[in-house]
């Protein structure tokens, strides 16, 4: 004569009932470490704009719409010219330009200069840039505050 020594126990589980674990996520730690990463990158990401810092002009022209981080040249009014951050001499310009270029000649770059920068020296830098293949050339300004 067997014995169930299970049923006599008083478990609770009937007879043939097997002990199932359940398989239950709990999100809410993770969603609370998503929110915060979400926080933390908004407030970072304006301050990851590369330049150097020059008074741009102000215009009322609207913002080009960019799918990639473009190349930025800056000429400070001193005449130095900087590609992204890093001062480069205007015959070095464009070998530097074409080595980092990723899309080659079609690379998007932005040419920032100084409000009192010579137009000349600003020109010369973008016929340098053009005369080098690039086309896609934009001109950075700070929008007019109403």
């Amino acid at each position: 004569m067997a014995v169930n020594l299970t049923a006599l126990s008083g478990s609770g589980r009937r007879r043939g009932q097997r002990y199932r674990p359940r398989a239950e996520i709990n999100v809410t730690p993770m969603v609370d470490v998503m929110l915060v990463l979400l926080i933390v990158f908004m407030i970072t990401a304006p301050l990851l704009t590369v330049g150097v810092p020059v008074e741009l002009p102000k215009t009322d022209a609207h913002s080009l719409s960019a799918e990639s981080e473009p190349l930025t040249i800056t000429v400070r009014k001193d005449g130095t010219v900087y590609l992204q951050e890093t001062e480069v001499e205007l015959d070095a310009l464009v070998p530097q330009l074409t080595a980092i270029a990723g899309n080659g000649y079609e690379e998007r770059i932005f040419l920032r200069a100084d409000t009192s920068t010579d137009y000349g020296e600003v020109m010369r830098v973008m016929a340098r840039i053009h005369a080098a293949g690039f086309t896609n050339i934009g001109l950075v300004t700070d929008p007019l505050s109403q």
